[in-house]
This record gives C-alpha cells, sequence and structure tokens, in this order.
C-alpha cells in the first residue's frame, strides 16, 4: 500500500507542475482534465503525508525514551508515542478506502426512471410520492431537477417518469436507489380500511457523454406524432412529440414534454444513449461475475430493496437490515441516513473484496 501511496504522491507532485506551464493553461480540455484529476488526488496526498508525520513523530518519541531516563518525561514519552501509533492506524483505515478504485460515473448527473409496478392506481400514486421525495431530496443538496417525460394517471398517479437530475456527485448518493419499491399502505380509495402492498420500480442511470457511446444515425428510427394530455390549444395541432427507436437493440423512448420538436428529440437522444449505456454496462458486469445488481427486476412484490410501511412510519431497507421510524421524514426527502448506510455497506464489501484478493 505504501508503494502505491507513494505513486500517488508522485503523481500529484507532477500535475502540479503540468497545470503551471503555459501550454496547459491555454489548452482548455487538457487544464479541466488535470483539475479534475488533481481533485481526486488531493484526500489522498494529504492524508498520506498527515499519515507519514504521524509515524515519524512517533518513531522520534521512541527515540527520545530511549535517551531519556527521567520517569516523568518518559511517562509524556509514552503517551505520545500510543497516540501516534492510534492515529497511524486510524490514517492507515481511511486510506485503504481512499484507495479503493472510484466508480467513474460517480460525479455524474443521474437519470431517474419511475415505473408503477403491481397495485394499479395505489401504485402510481406511490411512483408519483418517491419522485417528490427524489425531487426534495435533490432540492435540499442544491441540485436542479428536470422532468424528460412522464405519463400522468387522472387521479394523480404516475405510471412512468423519467427526469434528470444535475449535480456534482448525483448518481454517487442516488445509484443504491435501483430496484422495488414496495409500499404498505391503506389507499385514499379503500373505504374498508385494508392495508394494501404495491411496488413501484426505480432505476437509476448515469447521464451518458457524447464519447461514451457511438450511435450511427442509420440505426435509428425517428417518428413524430402529436402530443397528448393537457396542454389547451397547442395539444393536437402539431407533431412536436418524438419518438425514437434504436433498432439493434429494439430501445424505444418517447418525450412529448416540450412543445418545441427540437427540444423533444435531445430530450429523448440523453435518454436513449443513457439507456444504451446502462445496457452496455450491465452485459460487461455479467461478463465479469455479474458483479452489479440487476436494475429493477420484474416488479413483483417480493424482489424488494425497500419497504414503506405507513401504519407503522417505518422504512426499512432489506439489503442492509436498517429499518428507519421516520417515514414523514424520508417521504419529504430527508434520505441521507440511509444513502450513507447503504455507501458504508458497499465500502466495507469492497474493502473485505480487496483484502481477499
Amino acid at each position: 500500500m505504501l508503494d502505491k501511496l507513494q505513486q500517488v504522491e508522485d503523481r500529484f507532485i507532477k500535475v502540479n507542475e503540468l497545470l503551471c506551464l503555459p501550454e496547459t493553461v491555454s489548452d482548455q480540455t487538457k487544464y479541466t482534465a488535470l483539475m479534475k484529476e488533481l481533485k481526486n488526488l488531493t484526500p489522498v496526498v494529504e492524508t498520506y503525508r498527515e499519515y507519514k508525520k504521524t509515524v515519524s513523530d512517533g518513531e522520534a518519541a521512541k527515540e527520545m525514551l530511549s535517551e531519556h531516563p527521567e520517569k516523568e518525561l518518559r511517562e509524556l514519552l509514552e503517551i505520545e508515542v500510543e497516540e501516534c501509533k492510534e492515529k497511524a492506524n486510524e490514517l492507515s483505515e481511511q486510506l485503504k478506502i481512499l484507495l479503493l478504485p472510484k466508480d467513474p460515473n460517480d460525479d455524474r448527473n443521474v437519470i431517474i426512471e419511475i415505473r408503477a409496478g403491481a397495485g394499479g392506481e395505489e401504485a402510481a400514486l406511490f411512483g408519483n410520492s418517491l419522485f417528490r421525495m427524489y425531487s426534495m431530496y435533490s432540492e435540499s443538496r442544491g441540485w436542479k431537477s428536470e422532468i424528460l417525460s412522464v405519463n400522468e394517471t387522472g387521479l394523480g398517479g404516475i405510471k412512468e417518469i423519467s427526469f434528470m437530475i444535475e449535480g456534482e456527485g448525483a448518481y454517487s448518493r442516488f445509484k443504491f436507489e435501483s430496484g422495488v419499491h414496495r409500499v404498505q399502505r391503506v389507499p385514499e380509495t379503500e373505504s374498508g380500511g385494508r392495508i394494501h402492498t404495491s411496488t413501484v420500480t426505480v432505476a437509476v442511470l448515469p447521464e451518458a457523454q457524447e464519447v461514451d457511446i457511438d450511435i450511427d444515425p442509420t440505426d435509428l428510427q425517428i417518428d413524430t406524432y402529436r402530443s397528448s394530455g393537457a396542454g389547451g390549444q397547442h395539444v393536437n395541432k402539431t407533431e412536436s412529440a418524438i419518438r425514437i427507436t434504436h433498432i439493434p437493440t429494439g430501445t424505444v423512448v418517447e418525450c412529448q414534454d416540450e412543445r418545441s420538436q427540437h427540444k423533444n428529440r435531445d430530450r429523448a437522444m440523453k435518454i436513449l444513449r443513457s439507456r444504451l449505456l446502462e445496457a452496455e454496462r450491465e452485459k460487461q458486469n455479467a461478463e465479469i461475475a455479474d458483479e452489479r445488481r440487476s436494475q429493477v427486476g420484474t416488479g413483483d412484490r417480493s424482489e424488494r430493496i425497500r419497504t414503506y410501511n405507513f401504519p407503522q412510519g417505518r422504512v426499512s431497507d432489506h439489503r442492509i437490515g436498517l429499518t428507519l421510524y421516520k417515514i414523514e421524514a424520508i417521504m419529504n426527502g430527508d434520505l441521507d441516513e440511509i444513502i450513507d448506510s447503504l455507501i458504508t455497506a458497499d465500502t466495507a464489501e469492497k474493502l473485505k473484496a480487496s483484502t481477499e484478493e
């Protein structure tokens, strides 16, 4: 580990030198890439330098112990040696985590897709609740959210919705939300007071960049049609809605939220690119021992990652055995405790895997 840390520090020094060169400053692409690399290297190097100083201080205190027979001074030096040892061990554990391979998508924006599963109208209503929950969480972090496409029901539910969240680190916080979310509550339409169980599927996709995946224009079938739903005089007068079919994979994306056909096309292409990138990532991960969980399963009630039980006021994440009795706060976007716990568990798994290799 120490050899690797020294290599990281050497690279950190080199990057700083490169950033000072006039040719780097004049090349915006290169400068941006180096600044991003510097940002990733900095916490590792700062912790490594603190570790080296702590070890050095501990060794210096040990040397002084052998040179000073005075009882009072020896007691102080022994305390310093022990404190340096404990701090060095803590920093060593931090460094192990910092050296874990970083998900290259963590800093990206995300596209979240929510679909009502089992449960009919009640599932659609809960889909709307999840959309609200994620939107409020994004707002609390200062991130921007934007609806890309939505299919609503007459009672205020959402059959399916795609929306983008823009913000640094968005994917790192949302990526564990992929899967089936189960809700247990008494629907507003239920006169007998019986608790119903419904499901909603959530897929979280990192926003694809132009360079990530190459789409051949000849592989696309692009259809235009008239928007449906609320919209006053505009509805059914212009064919502004867009449907794009990626012929090789059969992937279909529709977008009708904007009045501009051009804007709908751009949005649809953004969703398509991200879906194709995610499909490619899933294929690669399947080839390396199914490292990543499948996105959402079939939507069956049994395939859940999390349960929201309203009568008991609890939210349970079944992957890590976490139950919190603050469902109202969570539905209002207070997700940090759940997300932090999932990240901690994921980090622990990666550390365990790295020590077994």
